[in-house]
């Protein structure tokens, strides 16, 4: 199955809170956009590896995406070197994107930067002929993405453009609502967390309405770029 776009996350959940509406966005325009989560969470204060599992499972139909793989990478302490390279190199040959989309290249949670540079180094070594790879068996030809963008997570990073939402943003909070374990419960006997309280979680909307303020949109989300931006004439800026 080739994609357009394949958007990798260090933890479940991570690629609904940074971009769920540019995905739901280009899935309704036609788009096969697929999901790759490196890690399944183990070490969250909250839930469970089984119970991320199924709640990765329920967003990915929410987002309408073709496909969600876990790599099963250890949580926390996954770090960018060949062998952890070669299985995310396997995942871009495999599904062969145009477009890849991966964690804030800073953020508070270690494993956010960490899989940001694991990503974008494997996007490159991709496209290396001689560096080989098969998956069952197969053989897989080389493969480099034409852009890698990283979509902005905890920090308040300053992003290089963002992506009109609008219309999205209420499937967007659906999405991340299917991690139940993970976020504002009024009724939960867990330990809070950062991303437990109401504030974090009102937060979702506000910041996405104020990426949207700075282009004259109601909604929008925010990403960094690895090169210059190229546009067709001036008239394609919004």
């Amino acid at each position: 199955m080739k994609l357009d776009i394949l958007a990798f996350g260090a933890h479940p959940d991570d690629v609904e809170l940074g971009c769920a509406g540019t995905i739901l966005k280009e899935v309704s325009l036609g788009k096969k956009v697929g999901i790759v989560d490196l890690t399944r969470g183990e070490l969250g204060t909250r839930g469970t590896a089984e119970t991320r599992d199924q709640e990765a499972k329920d967003a990915a139909k929410i987002l309408g995406v073709a496909v969600r793989e876990n790599l099963g990478l250890r949580d926390g302490f996954f770090v960018n070197d060949e062998k952890h390279q070669l299985e995310v190199i396997k995942m871009i040959r495999k599904y062969k994107p145009e477009i890849v989309l991966c964690n804030a290249i800073d953020d508070r949670h270690i494993d956010h930067g960490k899989g940001s540079k694991l990503v974008s180094d494997s996007c490159f070594l991709s496209g290396l002929m001689k560096i080989e790879t098969s998956i069952d068996g197969e053989k897989q030809e080389a493969w480099r993405p034409k852009v890698v963008y990283h979509y902005i997570q905890w920090k308040n990073i300053t992003p290089d453009f963002v992506v009109d939402i609008t219309g999205f943003e209420k499937k967007k909070v659906e999405a991340i609502s299917a991690y139940k374990t993970q976020f504002y419960d009024p009724n939960s006997k867990e330990p809070a967390t950062p991303i437990t309280s109401k504030n974090f979680f009102e937060s979702l909307n506000y910041r996405a309405q104020d990426l949207g303020r700075l282009v004259g949109k109601d909604f929008a989300e925010g990403f960094t770029v690895e090169r210059c931006l190229a546009v067709n004439s001036l008239e394609n800026l919004i």
